[in-house]
């Protein structure tokens, strides 16, 4: 019987359709030190963004020869050594277009937040505040939307955001204007220049995308919205930023750390928070885990049959 390992959990639906076509899926959470004297046993890993998958998981996983497919239910796959695992004979799959409807209307909904003083006015009036003065707002129609990598979830964020009124610009990352795309590709350093809202959508990169050397070239009073990686901000030039009033708001999704451990960020009375629930909605999960129940089956068929 092929052995799956859900470690990051599973939709419910998706790991009963899996058990009645003859697989045994294990959704028990390893930590990374059990993971590595468990991970042998199982056919098929299914992560999300906590597992981390790298060499010596896949190393460990070889010891057996068993493990033939990693998923990662999700987008991304940074968070897995992919050319390592494919060097040693395990394919590498993900959902990309499960969760892209979920994490833009999130992007949207953190611009609304910050626009509308939401984050804040939640709290001051939870302690017994009543600060209607102090949070006038703006509206998101006329403004300038900066989204960096027109992606999948990049592309709904921009048709939403268009539809709201906003003007639309982008970059992305092979630099060149994909084809048919109604909105303006402009350069970096243009779109920097003229946002009032930048959404970052991109992968991880080896260097952040947002630098002191970028910030500092922004509209004044920008605000940043970041639901792809944490890795796309330098964490420092953020806070300098809001300190110097370059950048007046920031909304977080994702962080270096998770659960975020660092109290500059979370204590920050211009930054918006969410434990990273971009695609946390009943509806990305039940696709994900059709998704992720389609690509085992195209690759082992029926679990009893293999």
């Amino acid at each position: 019987m092929i052995q799956i390992l859900a470690n990051d959990g599973m939709e419910d639906s998706a790991a009963a359709k899996l058990s009645a076509m003859g697989f045994r899926v294990d959704t028990q959470s390893y930590d990374a030190e059990t993971l590595l004297s468990k991970v042998s046993e199982y056919d098929v890993l299914v992560v999300r963004s906590a597992t981390k998958v790298r060499k010596p998981v896949i190393d460990a996983a070889k010891e057996t020869g068993r493990l033939k497919l990693i998923i990662r239910g999700g987008i991304g796959v940074d968070n897995i050594d992919v050319d390592y695992a494919k060097e040693k004979g395990i394919d590498v799959r993900n959902t990309p277009t499960a969760s892209a409807a979920s994490v833009a209307e999130l992007a949207i909904g953190h611009m609304f937040s910050l626009a509308r003083f939401i984050y804040a006015a939640n709290v001051t009036m939870r302690e017994g505040k009543w600060e209607k003065k102090k949070y006038q707002g703006t509206e998101l129609a006329g403004k300038t939307l900066g989204v960096v990598g027109m992606g999948r979830i990049g592309k709904h964020t921009a048709r939403i955001a268009s539809a709201l009124g906003m003007d639309v610009i982008y970059v992305n990352r092979s630099g060149h204007k994909p084809e048919n795309e109604p909105f303006a590709h402009v350069s970096l350093d243009e779109l920097l220049a003229r946002a009032d809202f930048i959404s970052l959508h991109m992968p991880k990169t080896d260097e952040p995308i947002l630098t002191a050397e970028a910030i500092a070239k922004m509209k004044p009073g920008v605000k940043i919205v970041n639901t792809a990686r944490a890795a796309l901000i330098d964490k420092q030039a953020l806070l300098d930023g809001l300190e110097r009033g370059i950048v007046s708001a920031a909304a977080l999704d994702v962080f270096e750390e998770e659960p975020v451990s660092d109290e500059a960020i979370y204590t920050h009375p211009r930054i918006s928070m969410t434990p990273h629930i971009g695609a946390s909605t009943a509806e990305a999960q039940k696709r994900i885990g059709e998704n992720i129940v389609q690509i085992i089956a195209e690759m082992f068929g029926k679990g009893e049959a293999v």
